[in-house]
């Protein structure tokens, strides 16, 4: 397990420092660069917006978050991770699609497959009745829950990086996702919400 957290922690390392090297390149004109970023977190930053709740207009939302973030890449600070940065734009480019919208989108439940390491178990794909079941609970949460939770849970996010994406400061993810965790348990049959919540 410690080998396997070391690998992980390295491949981490690995991406942090592709990232930062291809944001140089981009800040220095090389479109190349960012295409590289795009590519790399084009999917990450879909499955991102879609679960914020832009549903159908998850594409047009990334494209903005894409096109923001390229025009912003001389104010990105230095040495900062480039993952969440990128995720904060798409998190408020998906809020700006509800202010303009004014209409309260429901997630679709068609989603991809999560990914599935299949060396650990707690990884393991739930049946696609359980998954429904889930997803309709968290649609039917208020907008700050869903948010906390999708990008916990669903992105695998950690606190520093929910915090970030959020714009939110690390203690209010901290009680916002226990208060959300809490009415989510509510709302979910008891074998499920044991199988799924902490």
């Amino acid at each position: 397990m410690a080998e396997e957290d070391s690998t992980d922690d390295q491949t981490a390392e690995d991406t942090r420092a592709r990232d930062h090297e291809e944001v140089a390149r981009a800040r220095a004109g090389d479109r190349d660069a960012y295409a590289r970023l795009v590519a790399r977190y084009g999917a990450l930053a879909h499955r991102t917006a879609y679960l914020l709740g832009a549903g159908d207009e998850a594409e047009d939302v990334v494209q903005e978050a894409f096109v923001k973030a390229y025009r912003a890449l001389g104010s990105f600070r230095e040495g900062a991770a480039f993952r969440p940065w990128l995720l904060r734009i798409v998190a408020n480019e998906t809020s700006n699609l509800h202010r303009t919208s004014r209409r309260r989108r429901t997630l679709e439940l068609r989603l991809a497959e999560p990914d599935v390491d299949p060396v650990e178990p707690e990884h393991a794909v739930l049946t696609a009745a359980a998954r429904t079941t889930l997803l309709a609970a968290v649609n039917a949460m208020p907008h700050r829950d869903r948010q906390v939770l999708t990008c916990r849970y669903f992105l695998d996010l950690s606190e520093a990086e929910t915090a970030e994406v959020l714009a939110w400061p690390r203690g209010s993810v901290k009680s916002r996702l226990s208060r959300a965790i809490a009415k989510l348990r509510r709302e979910l049959p008891a074998g499920l919400a044991g199988e799924v919540l902490p």
